[in-house]
Parts: structure tokens; C-alpha cells; sequence
């Protein structure tokens, strides 16, 4: 891909091997200084397939002019954190300038920074919008303006701060859009900024046969009544490393966090109104194995990667199938295998099948784990625990334990019992758990929504009394 040096070195370093789709094709054009239309899932690399361009034409220090050179925008602070370290990361060696900007904190030291001087900003569009409006940020050198996950800021309401930030940038720059999506808004956004622009697709590459998704979706249809029981059966059933569960309100969020814990999961709440600092604590648990799940709104969880994430539960079916890929995206990244679960009553099973159709991937509907699933799982959970312990740990501290026994009882009756120990310390105890109901879709005006409100079992009593009279 003709990268400098300096390039090439630091992302050996990071273990790159081979570029990704999007940067295969992104990058010549953006090197060419082409305006850029490029439409991917997220996860595929696009952050290096406009990073690595804007600093292959980076000037020696000496000769850059101390106002930047480039303005990455991105929906959210923990996107525009990520995007830094990795422009940071790539250009070590060209000794770049990146600096995050992004409300929530004290803007005095990024006024500061910005007067030292810096060759990239990357920015959520308000403060740059602010820093603009300070005189702070200026766009005198500026060649290059990325607007990263145009379709969340746009999700946002960020359509007037980016109209007008482009507006103040010189009419000749160079503007790169990425997306996961490209609905109507995204698209005339495009229309409206880019020249005549290279465009780049990268569809999700097909499986071959016999291979399994790298993401396997399942939904479970769940009365609403009995979501919380169905989810933490889920999450006991399925054990996930790391999780995030979406749902769509600040208030359910607390109640479903509020559940979890008193389930004994390690569960963290994350919505819009916790401050950065409570968020970069809450996510500092979670990167750090301290939280095992993460409970968030969609606008709170956007831009956020975590790389040993291993599910994605939707607490409701999304409203948007735009919203479903953005979640399921959080998963499967970089060839790892991820599980997107969504729990739905029966008057979201039709946008189920919505989604289904615009993605083109099939959302497997499962019954939901019995009890007797749940108790197979727990000691399936147990057996693995004891096997890698036979494996890998030193037992010859307690054999005096079991040779002591073995005058009074059989050896497998000793193994017996502590196999019984191990379970029931592990969180294998057989309590008070009850089958959960399982839901039928939704038909007829049931399923749309308009009319047909009433539970259909009213109706009996009032259809016997008209058939009898």
C-alpha cells in the first residue's frame, strides 16, 4: 500500500498482518486525496483506513503549522478516546499530535493543548463546535474531514453541529464518510459534502458451507411480564465472559442492573445520566474483568469496543434495524466468535422478522431454557471446573483428607460429596427456580399494534353470552 515506513513499523508492532477489507480499498483512494463514501460493519478496521492516509501526509515536525491538518468527528467520548489511542499508537514514530476534544470534562486542558499545538483533533461535534466558536480550533491548515459513524451522530442530533463545522472548513478539503448503515439522512448528508466520491461497500463476507456465523443470533419470545426472570435465566444458562445487555430507558436500565446484582452477577449500569467520570469508571470495571456485565442504553453504549466481550443481550427487540447492527457489532470483531441474544414478547416478533429481511441473516427463535436446562448447565460448569483442577492444580495437599475418609467411606462416595461442595460453591445450588412461560407471536391486529388491544381470552365470556342469548 506504498505506507512510509514509520507506518509500517508500529503496526507490525501491534501484530497487523494483512489489511482488513475496507482499508484494502479505502486506502489508495484516501492516499490519491479522493473523497471517500465507505459503508462497513463495525469492527472491520475502518478506524485505519482513514487514520493510516492522514498520517502517511503528515509533514516533518519542524514544517507542520501547528493547527491541525485534520478533524476526525465521532458520535460519542469513549469513540473519540479509542480513535486517539489508535492514531496515537500508528504514528508514534512520526512523533503525531492527536488530541481527543469531547464534552463532559474541563475544557482548560484541551485549550491548552490546542495551543501547544496539534496536527489531528478528533472531536464529538458539540465541543468542536464550542472550541470553534472560542477561536480555540481553527481550520486555516485543514486538509481532511472524517465524519466517523455518521449515522449514529446523525441518530443523535448532531445534524446541525456538523452542518455547521463543515460549513467553516475551506471549500477544497478532502471528506471521508464511514458508516455501518447508509439510510435516507446519512446518504443526503453525503450528497451534500462529498465530491464525487470513491465508493466503498464491504458486505459481511458469505459463509462458506457447513461454516457457522461468527455471531450467532437467537431470540427467545418472552411475556414482558417475565423478561428479567427470562434474562438472568439466560445469562446463567449461557455464562458469558463479558455482556452487554441493551435496553431503552435510563429507568430500566437501574431495574434491570438493580436484578442482576441480586442475581450475584457483577452488573454495571450505563446511560446518560452518569458523568464521564462515573463512566470511565463504570467502563474501567468492565475492561478490567471487575464487572462481568454491562447494562446500557443504546446513546450510552455507542462507540464503545471491549475487546473480550463475548455477548449482546437485547432486553427488547430495537426499533430500527439500523440500532440491531450496531448492537450485534459489538461481538464477532476481528474473526472472535460472539452470541447476540434479543428477548421478545409477541407484538415484537414482526420486527424480528423486519430485521431478518434488511439484514439478511437469520435470527434463530428458541424456547427458552427450562429449569432442567438451567441444573444440565450448572453441572456441566462444575464438571469443566473439576477437570481443568485435575489438570493443572497441585492436589497432593489433600489427599490426607481423602486417605482420613477412605477408612470410613467409599472413594466415590467421598468424590461424590465433594463434587456436591464444588457445585453448591460455584453458585450450582438448586434452588427455587420455576419454569417461565413462553410466549406465541403475535397475529392479526395483535401483531400491528392498531386495534384488537383487549387479551383475546376477554372475549370468550362476552362471545358466550351473545351465542346463548
Amino acid at each position: 500500500m506504498a505506507l512510509r515506513e514509520e507506518l509500517l513499523r508500529p503496526l507490525t508492532a501491534l501484530g497487523y498482518e494483512e489489511p482488513t477489507p475496507i482499508q484494502r480499498e479505502a486506502v489508495p483512494p484516501l492516499l490519491a486525496g479522493h473523497d471517500v463514501l465507505g459503508v462497513a460493519a463495525t469492527g472491520t478496521g475502518k478506524t485505519a483506513a482513514y487514520a493510516l492516509p492522514l498520517l502517511q501526509v503528515l509533514a516533518p515536525p519542524a514544517e507542520r503549522p501547528g493547527t491541525p491538518t485534520a478533524v476526525v468527528l465521532t458520535p460519542t467520548r469513549e469513540l473519540a478516546v479509542q480513535v486517539s489511542e489508535a492514531m496515537y499508537k500508528y504514528g508514534r514514530e512520526l512523533g503525531a499530535r492527536v488530541l481527543p476534544v469531547y464534552g463532559g470534562t474541563p475544557i482548560g486542558q484541551q485549550l491548552r493543548s490546542l495551543e501547544r499545538g496539534v496536527d489531528v483533533v478528533v472531536a464529538t461535534p458539540g465541543r468542536a463546535l464550542d472550541l470553534l466558536g472560542r477561536g480555540a480550533l481553527t481550520f486555516e491548515a485543514l486538509r481532511t474531514v472524517v465524519l466517523d459513524e455518521a449515522d449514529e451522530m446523525l441518530d443523535m442530533g448532531f445534524s446541525e453541529d456538523i452542518e455547521a463545522l463543515l460549513a467553516a472548513t475551506p471549500e477544497h478539503r478532502q471528506t471521508v464518510l464511514f458508516s455501518a448503515t447508509m439510510p435516507a439522512r446519512t446518504a443526503a448528508l453525503a450528497r451534500r459534502h462529498l465530491r464525487d466520491p470513491v465508493r466503498v461497500r464491504i458486505e459481511r463476507a458469505p459463509l462458506a458451507a457447513g461454516d457457522a456465523p461468527r455471531v450467532r443470533q437467537s431470540a427467545y419470545l418472552v411475556p414482558r411480564a417475565h423478561k428479567t426472570a427470562a434474562l438472568g435465566r439466560v445469562l446463567d444458562v449461557e455464562a458469558p465472559g463479558a455482556a452487554i445487555v441493551f435496553c431503552r430507558t435510563r429507568e430500566q436500565v437501574d431495574t434491570v442492573t438493580e436484578s442482576l446484582n441480586g442475581r450475584g452477577y457483577r452488573a454495571e449500569a450505563l446511560h446518560g445520566g452518569l458523568s464521564q467520570d462515573q463512566r470511565e469508571k463504570v467502563l474501567g470495571r468492565l475492561r478490567s474483568g471487575t464487572a462481568d456485565l454491562l447494562v446500557a442504553t443504546d446513546v450510552a453504549a455507542r462507540g464503545l469496543d471491549v475487546e473480550h466481550l463475548s455477548h449482546v443481550v437485547n432486553y427488547d427487540v430495537p426499533s430500527a434495524p439500523e440500532s440491531y447492527v450496531h448492537r450485534i457489532g459489538r461481538v464477532g470483531r476481528a474473526g472472535r466468535e460472539g452470541v447476540a441474544i434479543t428477548l421478545a414478547d409477541s407484538r415484537e416478533h414482526r420486527m424480528l422478522k423486519t430485521i431478518e429481511r434488511v439484514t439478511g441473516q437469520r435470527i434463530a427463535v428458541e424456547a427458552l431454557p427450562t429449569v432442567a436446562d438451567l441444573h444440565a448447565r450448572r453441572l456441566e460448569l462444575t464438571r469443566a471446573a473439576l477437570r481443568e483442577s485435575l489438570l493443572t492444580d497441585q492436589l497432593d495437599r489433600f489427599r490426607p483428607v481423602v486417605e482420613g475418609l477412605g477408612d470410613e467411606f467409599d472413594v466415590l462416595e467421598i468424590a461424590l460429596a465433594a463434587v456436591k461442595l464444588a457445585h453448591e460453591a460455584t453458585g450450582g445450588r438448586d434452588g427455587d427456580e420455576v419454569d417461565i412461560p413462553t410466549e406465541r407471536p403475535a397475529t392479526g391486529a395483535a401483531a400491528t399494534g392498531r386495534g384488537g388491544r383487549t387479551d383475546p381470552a376477554q372475549w370468550v365470556p362476552l362471545l358466550a353470552r351473545v351465542l346463548f342469548d
